[in-house]
């Protein structure tokens, strides 16, 4: 019997759910090609479908099930492609009994009426040296370009004794890294039945696990970071030195109009607040380039704050109306003006990123190894390995060298 193929686009929520999906279509004896897509954006909608049509040619024989946020928000459309035979939603695509069901074309709920959590453990990642763990489903707030929530539904924890279970499961399967996922991490344990906060839930991983070596997060909205956490990143050396920041811009007034909840002063704090923590500390960021009514001004304001913040990571992408978000009824910025203003603000986080890997020459450090000859030290950047570190181990290393894209170390014996 084939085992399922599962491909996976987009998020590292979705990573960790298309090993709930491979674990639960392989037992159910699934033989299919299943796609977990991603709708962040209209480009990751239109690669979703250049993946199906690929996938099609390349298995011919096989059910193609398509699932995700992209097929949460359009199911017809996607069952409307010849290459597709089933489309399921974000909640049947982790329910055993729905996944394995063929009898219905199409199975997609309306999401926003769902309030609870799946409870899957999970063993492993295919393919993958660092664990993703969800905490966090969901999201309440509204920004006026993000279309997730209404593929996600609202926002709703994953209780704590089941995320600490979760990790502690992984660490046993010999994982040495967890990285913390979901659509909104910040507000874990905020929705009513829940708890304070996602730094008391680190800690208690931190407690509970002993034996993890590494704790990192995914991404942080700086409108939302707890006083626990800061305390937590200033007193846990296992709690990685590297935070994403969901900036999306740095003007008042795109902020305003995006409806986030932070300003330019709250980013400042955030990051100044976090460096008297931990000095070593690096960031992270998702930035949009060209969002309505964005001025030259307006963008060079967040261009500058690259420098301004010391951000090290950048995530940039240019605004991509999605239908239905209030943004898109927004008076828009031509794409060319949108495409050339996300690649200034990608140069100055080439320069930023030069820059920060330059610095680390001669420290020693842990290095988590990947792939072979490819690992992560401790702030995120890529480091080229000696052959023969063995993928999954979590070696001493001094950093030797340093170009624009990596670090180049030497194993300490």
């Amino acid at each position: 019997m084939r085992e399922p193929v599962v491909v996976t686009l987009g998020c590292r929520l979705n990573a960790f759910e298309s090993e709930v999906i491979r674990r639960e279509a392989g037992a159910a004896g699934l033989d299919a090609v299943i796609v977990n897509t991603c709708a962040v954006t209209g480009e990751a909608v239109r690669q979703a479908r250049q993946t199906i049509r690929k996938l099609r040619r390349s298995h011919p024989d096989r059910r193609i099930i398509v699932t995700g946020c992209a097929a949460q928000l359009a199911p017809q459309s996607f069952a409307a492609m010849p290459e597709v035979d089933r489309v399921l939603g974000n909640i049947e695509k982790l329910d055993p009994a729905r996944l394995a069901d063929e009898t219905s074309e199409i199975a997609v709920a309306d999401i926003m009426t769902v309030r609870d959590t799946a409870s899957h453990l999970i063993d492993g990642f295919e393919g993958r040296a660092r664990a993703f763990v969800e905490i966090q489903q969901g999201c309440d707030h509204r920004c006026t370009f993000c279309i997730i929530p209404f593929a996600r539904g609202p926002s709703r924890s994953i209780p704590e004794p089941l995320v600490v279970a979760r990790v502690r499961r992984l660490v046993t399967a010999g994982f040495r890294e967890v990285v913390l996922t979901g659509v909104d991490i910040c507000s874990w344990g905020r929705d009513p039945d829940g708890a304070p906060g996602l730094g008391r839930l680190a800690a208690s991983i931190l407690r509970e696990v002993p034996e993890l070596p590494r704790l990192r997060l995914s991404s942080l909205d700086p409108a939302a970071i707890d006083e626990a956490l800061f305390h937590l990143l200033a007193e846990e050396p296992r709690l990685m030195p590297h935070l994403h920041l969901s900036l999306q811009a740095m003007d008042n007034l795109v902020l305003k109009r995006m409806k986030r909840r932070h300003d330019r002063a709250q980013a400042f704090d955030v990051v100044a607040r976090a460096r008297a923590a931990r000095p070593d500390v690096v960031f992270g960021a998702d930035l949009i380039a060209g969002f309505p009514t964005e001025s030259e001004a307006m963008f060079e304001t967040t261009r500058a704050a690259v420098a301004d913040l010391g951000l090290t990571w950048l995530h940039v992408f240019p605004f991509s109306p999605r239908q239905g978000t209030p943004a898109a009824r927004m008076p828009q910025i031509p794409m060319p003006v949108r495409r050339e203003r996300a690649a200034r603000l990608r140069a100055a986080g080439d320069a930023a990123r030069s820059q920060f890997l330059a610095s680390r020459l001669g420290m020693r450090v842990e290095v988590l190894v990947e792939a072979p000859g490819a690992g992560r030290c401790p702030w995120y950047a890529p480091v080229a390995m000696p052959q023969g570190a063995e993928p999954g181990s979590l070696l001493p290393v001094q950093i030797r060298a340093a170009d624009s894209e990596r670090l180049y170390a030497e194993i300490i014996p």
